[in-house]
């Protein structure tokens, strides 16, 4: 072999290493990140929704809501300073039924991010004492609801955190958002994390929460990740803190989220929550490695080796086999999550984008530079 063959045989012998371990896990995760349960009575419901703007989908949102099944539960909508129609809209559904209520949310203190601000005078306005935390734009199944808190009764967690599937109309969101269940699974111990409190195994989605009174208010609640712009990692986080246990379950099959309507908003987004997940100074360096040496190196050798000239044995069969295990968690997964075998196929691209973006909010941070969401100008974390 040459010295270049060489060097090859160690990139590809490499890239294989860090690919198997997305893999693995995702096949170990996949077994055992299951359903909620089937729905059993419970007790009522607080379902609590920030919203700033959301005029475009808080009807249909409140009518999903309304239509629930086997649970009792009332509806909170806090408005939070919104530009649009949203607070009239919700006014409208509270005046038919009673189960809405329209709560117009406090001036934002400094210090505070908008949608941890929210939630906590939300938790202050809920009747029942069992709290479910929706984002305007997921969309439930009439049984969902009742799910979730059966999924928190019987996992006897106290905070459970649901991932909906991800609706993509954007090529950007088609492209990047299916990655959020390629890291969870691909990186998270999942059984691990179940076995153990640590606060760095905690894992959550900030679209569907459920908690209860006591355990939220121990955990110190929102006020506890007050300046977070990440509550879906934070807040579990939070609450592993104070010795509490969280868990996660598929909300694939009772919830959807459309989070995004343009490619602008998908970057913006991915980078808002970066430097509290990935993207945060003690990760960034050792999750470039994993992700751009386990499935973006596979593709990069690969299209080497097509313009160059023949290579060794050795070296074709480390980038074949480096290939095949960096596509394994996104092609077992497809159809669990409903995803697009197109998206698949650019995997290795999509994750050089989410990378570059990773470091493009850490830049943002050093430099202090602020990021805007919703019209409000976020401080860097």
């Amino acid at each position: 072999m040459t010295d270049a063959e060489v060097v090859l045989s160690c990139i590809a012998l490499t890239a294989c290493f860090f690919a198997a371990i997305p893999a693995a896990l995702t096949w170990q995760n996949l077994k055992i990140f299951c359903t909620s349960p089937k729905a059993e009575p419970s007790e009522p419901v607080s379902v609590l929704v920030p919203a700033r703007n959301e005029e475009h989908v808080i009807d249909g949102f409140i009518r999903n809501i309304l239509a629930s099944q086997d649970v009792e539960l009332e509806l909170v909508v806090l408005d939070d300073a919104s530009t649009d129609s949203t607070a009239q809209r919700v006014s409208q559904w509270s005046g038919h039924d009673q189960r809405v209520r329209l709560v117009s949310g406090k001036k934002l203190p400094p210090g505070w991010c908008g949608k941890q601000h929210a939630c906590y005078q939300l938790a202050e306005s809920a009747r029942f004492d069992t709290f479910l935390f929706l984002d305007a734009d997921v969309t439930v199944e009439p049984d969902a609801i009742a799910r979730s808190v059966t999924f928190l009764n019987q996992s006897k967690v106290d905070l459970g955190s649901g991932f909906p599937h991800q609706e993509t109309p954007t090529v950007t969101g088609w492209l990047l958002l299916p990655l959020i269940h390629f890291v969870l699974l691909g990186y998270l111990p999942l059984s691990r994390s179940r076995l153990s409190n640590d606060p760095s195994l905690a894992a959550g989605c900030g679209q569907l929460f459920i908690t209860t009174r006591s355990a939220y208010y121990t955990a110190g609640g929102h006020a506890a990740i007050k300046s977070s712009l990440h509550d879906g990692i934070m807040l579990p986080r939070a609450f592993r803190k104070a010795g509490l246990r969280t868990d996660i379950f598929d909300a694939s099959d009772i919830a959807s989220c459309r989070m995004y309507e343009k490619n602008r908003d998908v970057l913006q987004g991915i980078t808002k929550n970066a430097t509290e997940g990935i993207g945060a100074p003690k990760t960034i360096i050792p999750f470039t490695l994993l992700l751009g040496g386990g499935e973006v190196a596979p593709a990069l050798l690969l299209a080497y080796v097509c313009i160059s000239t023949s290579q060794s044995w050795l070296v074709l069969t480390g980038i074949v086999v480096s290939l095949a295990l960096s596509y394994f968690p996104r092609l077992i997964t497809l159809n669990r999550f409903r995803q697009s075998s197109g998206s698949a196929f650019f995997h290795p691209l999509a994750v050089g984008i989410f990378l570059a973006v990773q470091w493009f909010a850490l830049g943002r941070r050093l430099l202090g530079i602020k990021t805007s969401w919703k019209g409000r100008s976020l401080k860097p974390q």
